[in-house]
């Protein structure tokens, strides 16, 4: 079993957030003059042109080192089903491909990222309801 740069904390911060960006849609009524109890928060779920989910996302990705960057995208791509978990060394090895400058638009660009990192995830017997557990625990 490999052993994991990113802490499952910081992976775990990065799906619910990936999770909440996933759920985004196109706008659909771009000039909406309301506000959020008039239309029901629907503005929410849509995409903005400075929009704070991606912003958060983008800067949790940012704020890895460069072996916890390699571990997202290695547990995202073993998670997708584009590398075994024995392939771990050649998973992690696509970072240097992207590069640093490119991983959060890489992440935030593959649909549904936030499910292929939760199966990563689960290789390492990781799982986001014992993480949610143990949150609520200590909360």
């Amino acid at each position: 079993m490999p052993d994991l740069t990113i802490t499952p904390d910081s992976a775990y911060a990065i799906l619910l957030v990936a999770r909440r960006f996933d759920a985004k849609v196109a706008g659909t009524d771009p000039d909406s003059g309301s506000n959020p109890s008039d239309d029901r928060s629907i503005d929410t779920l849509e995409f903005a042109p400075h929009d704070d989910t991606q912003h958060e996302l983008v800067s949790a990705i940012n704020d890895l080192n460069d072996d916890e960057q390699r571990d997202l995208i290695a547990l995202i791509l073993i998670g997708r089903g584009d590398y075994l978990l024995a392939q771990w060394a050649s998973a992690r090895q696509t970072w240097d491909d992207i590069g640093r400058a490119h991983v959060a638009q890489f992440v935030y660009e593959i649909p549904l990222v936030s499910d292929f990192l939760e199966d990563g995830l689960s290789y390492f017997n990781l799982s986001l309801g014992d993480y949610i557990m143990s949150s609520d625990d200590q909360a």
